[in-house]
């Protein structure tokens, strides 16, 4: 082994021995600033301060988030409703809505504060969120455009929970209207969760007044009049919790060499025709019966026995 080998192997080894003595003594630096500022007061000062400002963030959080949801409430009261000349159904959905974007914003806010507390710079994270957004807006359109139709159908007024709607194949009971989707229980108990967005055309049926209509058919040879009468009759006796007004007999709707049928139309609350059709049928039979009619008298009235 040649003298400048030797020199070079003992260069190396003194690199070596500096290297690790340098990263020794920067550890041990480091531990010492950590241990330094553990028994630093004011290091726990700053800590204790941090954690009472977190504590009131939140406290004053709930605070707000219970004073909002107690304003909610106070517009969406019946008594509020009706002193606002506001549908109440509709303003107990605006005010689900309100409450929960009420809650997203106030828990926005207060995750912000406190990263802010924690000296975090929220400009960049504001940007990147930014950006991250506009990305998922060019990559979930649909959802975009459920919550954006969401949106005008609560504002516009389209329906209400507790509103029986039809759209497309769907028809039932609005459970729930949210800025994604609408759900509907059919009256056989079927569930429907629909996307705002395919929600074209909507019909519904608890707007207006219904009208519920009945065809009643009597035999040819019949006297027309008399016959009419008693319908009459039986009408102005007919009660139910859903009509409005009195049963109006229309008159002759179609006539066939056996049979004459009868229109009758009657008023009632809405979406209830089919319900109130039903009793309706039910009292004209039950009339006709105690006039004697030969085609709804029982058949032994009919024969004598």
């Amino acid at each position: 082994m040649g003298f400048l080998e030797l020199r070079s192997m003992l260069l190396e080894g003194d690199t070596i021995q500096t290297a690790i003595a340098d990263n020794l003594n920067f550890w041990q630096s480091l531990t010492n600033d950590y241990w330094d500022m553990v028994n630093d007061p004011s290091t726990w000062v700053a800590v204790v301060n941090v954690a009472i400002r977190v504590i009131l963030i939140f406290l004053f959080s709930r605070i707000a988030k219970v004073i909002l949801y107690r304003l909610i409430d106070h517009f969406a009261n019946p008594k509020s409703s009706k002193l606002y000349k506001l549908r109440s159904r509709r303003v107990q959905t605006v005010g689900k809505l309100l409450k929960n974007a009420a809650s997203y914003v106030l828990n926005f806010i207060v995750i912000l504060l406190i990263l802010g507390e924690f000296h975090i710079q929220l400009a960049p994270l504001l940007a990147g969120a930014g950006v991250i957004g506009l990305a998922i807006g060019f990559g979930a359109q649909s959802l975009v455009k459920d919550i954006i139709s969401g949106f005008f159908i609560i504002l516009e007024d389209h329906f209400s929970v507790g509103d029986v709607i039809e759209t497309g194949k769907f028809k039932g009971t609005v459970e729930m209207i949210g800025l994604r989707s609408t759900r509907l229980k059919s009256w056989t108990g079927e569930v429907f969760i629909i996307p705002n967005g395919s929600i074209i055309d909507v019909t519904n049926y608890s707007v207006n007044e219904s009208l519920a209509v009945v065809d009643i058919s009597i035999a040819a040879t019949q006297q027309l009049d008399e016959a009419m009468d008693r319908i009459r009759g039986t009408l102005l006796k007919f009660e139910d919790l859903n009509l409005i007004g009195t049963p109006e007999l229309l008159g002759v709707q179609t006539l066939t060499a056996s049979d004459v049928v009868l229109r009758i139309t009657a008023v009632c609350r809405p979406n209830t025709q089919a319900l109130l059709s039903r009793r309706l049928y039910a009292e004209l039979k039950k009339g006709l019966e105690a006039a004697g009619d030969p085609r709804y008298a029982p058949a032994l009235e009919r024969t004598g026995g």
